[in-house]
């Protein structure tokens, strides 16, 4: 019992991120590496910005899954270690939103690889990204 309790805590205090565009037209690129910043501090809460998915705990995607980029986000998804979790950011995220029914769009990330947390807004502010992670570390707690 006291070693499952300390994996849940280690979960919980140290989430480390990996970002990863699927077509956006970056304007939640730039609000996801805002809400990174200083002013936010969701380090705090243990957050880090990480550069594998073999390190990341949390896969946060901003824009509509296009067909190219479908299997890299697949494959992305697959080469990260279990436990695994998923945010998608920003409306088109989220489903598609003014790219949906486009030839080559796949509609938002849940298309591809299933989803745990929504964040939405065109483009998410930064607080919203920073109280998406939050609950995001709620549910993981729970």
């Amino acid at each position: 019992m006291p070693l499952k309790k300390l994996v849940k805590w280690s979960r919980v205090s140290s989430p480390w991120l990996l970002h990863f565009n699927s077509g956006s037209c970056n304007g939640c690129d730039i609000e996801v590496i805002a809400a990174l910043m200083p002013r936010f501090d969701p380090e705090r809460f243990g957050v880090l910005l990480k550069g594998s998915p073999r390190h990341a705990d949390v896969l946060v995607c901003t824009g509509p899954v296009t067909r190219q980029q479908a299997p890299r986000l697949k494959r992305i998804y697959e080469q990260m270690a279990e436990p695994k979790f998923v945010v998608a950011v920003g409306s088109c995220g989220c489903s598609g939103e003014v790219y949906r029914g486009c030839y080559n769009v796949l509609n938002g990330v849940d298309a591809v690889i299933p989803v745990d947390v929504y964040i939405p807004g065109c483009a998410a502010r930064p607080d919203a990204i920073v109280a998406g992670i939050a609950k995001l570390l709620e549910k993981i707690n729970k």
